[in-house]
């Protein structure tokens, strides 16, 4: 059965320039967040958190996915502003940055609900 919807008097949509710059937002943060491989990451980080971060190779034997994928899974993160990188020769140590992630559920909140 398909139902019609209808608009009335009731229901008008507006979009201000701030309703658009939010929209924007949020769609970069969600877009970085939609491949299983990065979420795994962030659970990942989230976890070792209390240890101060985590290693890049290290992530690399925990996702079982080559140095080059991950390298790239977490580019996009940290380029969304997900996370942060610190280098400590000769390697990289990875943080959960969570003003972003407390920037994304103020987000989700203002425009989803």
């Amino acid at each position: 059965m398909r139902t019609q919807c209808q608009l009335t008097d009731k229901c008008t949509f507006s979009t201000s320039e701030q309703d658009l710059k939010q929209e924007k937002e949020f769609s970069i943060l969600a877009k970085a967040l939609a491949h299983p491989a990065r979420v795994r990451i962030l659970k990942i980080l989230s976890t070792l958190e209390k240890s101060g971060g985590c290693l890049n190779s290290d992530l690399v034997s925990e996702l079982g996915l080559a140095q080059s994928t991950v390298s790239e899974h977490l580019r996009v993160l940290k380029q969304a502003g997900f996370i942060t990188a610190e280098s400590i020769p000769p390697k990289m140590c990875y943080r959960i940055n969570r003003e972003c992630i407390a920037q994304f559920d103020q987000l989700t909140n203002q425009i989803l609900m």
